[in-house]
């Protein structure tokens, strides 16, 4: 989703643009995002080339309202698009209630008339801004909540929320909190879905690129056409469960978060002296850059499926090192309560299985490339 300021998806960093997909979404149920970056669409072609439906953008913070917006919600419309609107969240201009208001106001109020999808408020970074908007976790869920509450009070209907796994991380301490009540649009660029916020286990809409077929960005929806519509017409549906795991993220300069920090562990296993941060700077990025040209790989810096193949290490019971407190990290990221100490003892292989269980996968208590597939997603 795009902001006034820069051109903005939903980047897989607080900090930095995400990169453009390495494999396309295979949905039947297609649809886009748009704002007034895309002054102007051919409404027609999209509806011929298969999108289902669309969400605009209609307002920002409580002063910017979308010079595109009628023209861009009724044009889907017309052409018998399922539509919404969206609002990008300011926390740093107002409150939450406040520009829930503002939103309702000029455009994003909900109806049950089966063509109006359920208002999203998009929460991520703004390039040039302080990180999280200068706010901490506890202050930032608690403008989410303020604008949620509003929401349903105005509408009868919980917004969607549009974010991504690691400014959920960073800027709301991985809370649980809308996981039970508000459905997730989750931005991802990296071919798959995963990782999901905190809390959520399935998701209701994904934001797959920046450019494809439609203009704007690219999204699937997590159902069939029968279920977009039942979500228009009552502003709530059941997710089915997510795609199983089947890539490995793509993690470059600039992204921060628990998958860095697993790089940096393992990088750290095979000789490299990082200090372990979660940051993907460029001391991490000549590391990476000098592991790849010693295993014969594209030395571009850039973590994909080669480069997590050969970074990670079996390992199980009685082993110790740094892969040992990277699993140990995941697996505290994935509900465990252990100490990273890098030592594989009794706990940690009990955290395994259970995880492994979890996953369906073989739940022997050592993690393979299967289990370390399953942790970094």
């Amino acid at each position: 989703m795009t902001v006034t300021t820069a051109l903005l998806g939903t980047p897989a960093s607080a900090t930095a643009p995400a990169p453009r997909p390495h494999q396309a979404a295979d949905a039947s149920v297609r649809g886009l995002d748009v704002s007034a970056y895309q002054e102007t669409v051919d409404w027609s072609a999209v509806s011929a080339g298969g999108a289902s439906f669309a969400y605009v953008k209609a307002t920002e913070g409580t002063s910017y309202i979308s010079s595109r917006f009628s023209q861009q919600y009724d044009g889907a419309a017309a052409v018998g698009l399922l539509r919404g609107a969206y609002h990008f969240a300011r926390p740093d201009k107002s409150s939450g209630s406040a520009q829930a208001d503002y939103f309702v106001d000029h455009g994003g109020a909900w109806q049950p008339d089966g063509r109006t999808l359920p208002g999203v408020l998009d929460v991520e970074a703004t390039p040039g801004l302080p990180a999280c908007y200068g706010s901490s976790p506890t202050a930032t869920v608690h403008w989410i909540a303020s604008f949620d509450d509003e929401y349903r009070r105005r509408t009868g209907r919980p917004p969607v929320i549009n974010t991504n796994a690691s400014w959920w991380s960073q800027c709301t301490g991985n809370s649980t909190a809308f996981a039970a009540t508000n459905r997730l649009w989750v931005g991802s660029w990296t071919g798959t879905p995963h990782p999901l916020p905190d809390g959520w286990s399935t998701y209701a809409f994904w934001q797959t690129s920046d450019s494809g077929t439609f203009p704007g960005d690219q999204d699937v929806f997590n159902g069939t056409a029968q279920d977009l519509r039942n979500l228009a017409a009552n502003g709530t549906y059941t997710p089915p469960p997510p795609p199983p795991v089947s890539a490995w993220p793509i993690v470059q300069q600039g992204y921060s978060g628990r998958q860095v920090a697993t790089i940096q562990y393992l990088l750290n296993a095979h000789g490299a002296a990082l200090s372990v941060d979660g940051s993907f700077g460029t001391g991490t990025r000549d590391a990476v850059i000098a592991f790849q040209t010693r295993n014969h790989l594209t030395a571009d810096g850039i973590v994909g499926p080669n480069t997590w193949k050969a970074l990670i290490t079996t390992v199980g019971q009685g082993d110790k090192g740094p892969a040992v407190t990277a699993v140990q990290a995941e697996l505290n990221a994935h509900g465990a309560q252990l100490t990273a100490d890098g030592l594989f003892g009794p706990a940690t292989r009990d955290a395994v299985i259970a995880f492994q269980t979890r996953s369906h996968l073989t739940a022997d208590g050592v993690v393979g490339p299967n289990t370390w597939l399953a942790l970094v997603n």
